[in-house]
């Protein structure tokens, strides 16, 4: 791609994804859940170019990727020298990353052109569905500093990409909690995890421009106790609401008693069977000398 230019010949809309992307190891691994994604992928027409929201760029600002060659960045702690090794060498966007600051405008959204990168919430998606990373990948950052309403209207804003060939990503986990896991329940929630994660898939599927509803939930302080995981589903849900589209189950389930490993699908259609909770293996957990809450995942 040489480059998104809001004059270029259009485009068929292109389809977005919220993914729950799990612990990192998912990259190395292949299970019910990496599977689904590298299907979501066959089944879309191929993007000029992927725009991605990932959990682990939360910053004190709204940034956008702007480098020709992102470098891969390993924002994890205590798992294998493998997963360490691992190169996900997308090309930038420079174009795209201008492009994105023209359709929010009068939204303020700086350019990057030396900092960040892609991060394990983007590759570690990424290299199961375009595993040959030759799709160009910028990175569109969360700003912590900003209330959710911001990122519902922000991900609204992002709508007229979809019409240029772009992918817009989400990445995060619907229900993230480290400190609350538990490695005997590898295939399950608990049941304030799976009370919250099916009120979410509730409204994404029928209402998605409803989703900041969920901060009135009983059980939003557990399954959100920090809001940079669920945040990119807010976005996605954002799209889907300037659209009039509702989100489709990619996959389902839950791990580790409090991780949502829900992924959805805007405007590519249901796929042919979605997984139920505790059907599925989710991604490795790191090494038991590490405490969960620190692993950054």
């Amino acid at each position: 791609m040489t480059g998104v230019s809001p004059t270029a010949t259009p485009a068929p809309r292109m389809p977005a994804a919220f993914i729950g992307h799990g612990s990192p190891m998912n990259a190395l691994e292949h299970n019910h859940y990496t599977d689904a994604w590298r299907a979501f992928a066959a089944a879309i027409p191929r993007p000029a170019a992927i725009l991605a929201v990932s959990a682990h760029w939360y910053i004190t600002g709204t940034a956008v990727t702007a480098m020709a060659r992102p470098r891969t960045i390993h924002d994890f702690y205590g798992f294998p020298d493998a997963l360490f090794a691992v190169e996900y060498a997308a090309p930038g966007s420079a174009d795209l990353a201008d492009e994105v600051v023209r359709v929010v405008d009068p939204v303020w959204v700086g350019l990057d052109r030396d900092q960040w990168g892609i991060d394990h919430g983007t590759w570690s998606v990424l290299c199961h569905m375009y595993p040959d990373a030759d799709v160009p990948v910028v990175q569109l950052s969360i700003d912590a500093t900003k209330p959710f309403d911001y990122h519902l209207d922000l991900g609204r804003r992002l709508a007229p990409l979809r019409d240029q060939g772009v992918l817009i990503l989400g990445s995060g986990n619907i229900v993230h909690n480290l400190p609350r896991m538990d490695g005997s329940r590898p295939h399950t929630g608990f049941d304030w995890a799976q009370r919250f994660d099916r009120d979410a898939r509730a409204i994404l599927t029928e209402e998605p421009g409803s989703i900041l509803d969920l901060r009135g939930h009983a059980d939003f302080t557990m399954a959100v106790p920090t809001p940079e995981h669920f945040l990119p589903s807010v976005f996605v849900a954002g799209l889907a609401a300037a659209s009039g589209e509702t989100l489709d189950v990619l996959v389902d389930g839950c791990a580790y008693g409090s991780l949502s490993m829900a992924a959805y699908g805007l405007g590519a259609g249901p796929p042919t069977a979605p997984a139920e909770d505790g059907a599925a293996e989710a991604g490795s957990l790191p090494d038991a000398t590490v405490p969960l809450a620190n692993a950054n995942f």
